[in-house]
């Protein structure tokens, strides 16, 4: 086939004009220093929660420690970095992200469209603490996957609002979302 038959290509969009979407590190492509190794939850006064939502925070913040892929990706910054988790209100929340110069960024993110989310994952969380007591290990585990799935769609849910600001692997985010989720507990 030659080069006259072929349809002629479209114009590139003027770069002055588009906005190029940062693309997310590849495993392989994330350095040492892309990582948290502090963290935080800011939060108005003093929440007592049922035990085992303390043990999910604490999990969930020491799990972050050990393993985590976290980087700002519209900023010059240099991690590591250390992150303050803060919903103001119900509608918000902010993360603090202190990097390695000791400037802070805030990133807002909406939780809206975590609502329907989060109060199904409190609803299944419950059931299978519930279960654990008192349900066969196959109902357990039927909970269990259940759970496991709204996770996973809230953990992709804060990927797909965070891109092109903050970049987070899978696990990391699913550890975000458990903490996002503890802070909506009032009592």
């Amino acid at each position: 086939m030659d080069n006259e038959s072929l349809p002629p290509s479209p114009p590139l969009p003027d770069s002055s004009k588009a906005r190029v979407p940062v693309a997310r590190p590849l495993a392989s492509d994330w350095s040492p220093d892309q990582r948290l190794t502090e963290v935080t939850m800011k939060e108005s006064g003093a929440i007592q929660r049922a035990r085992h939502i303390e043990n999910e925070r604490n999990v969930a913040i020491n799990d972050l420690l050990l393993g985590n892929r976290f980087c700002l990706e519209d900023a010059p910054a240099r991690g590591p970095y250390k992150l303050c988790l803060e919903v103001p209100d119900a509608q918000r929340l902010h993360l603090l992200v202190t990097d390695a110069e000791e400037h802070t960024h805030l990133v807002n993110m909406s939780l809206r469209p975590y609502r329907a989310l989060i109060k199904d994952y409190f609803i299944i969380c419950e059931s299978y603490f519930n279960a654990i007591r008192t349900l066969s290990p196959g109902q357990i585990e039927t909970i269990d996957m259940a759970r496991r799935g709204l996770h996973d769609e809230g953990s992709q849910l804060m990927r797909d609002a965070l891109g092109g600001t903050i970049g987070l692997d899978k696990a990391t985010a699913r550890r975000l979302f458990t903490l996002v989720c503890v802070l909506h507990i009032r009592a």
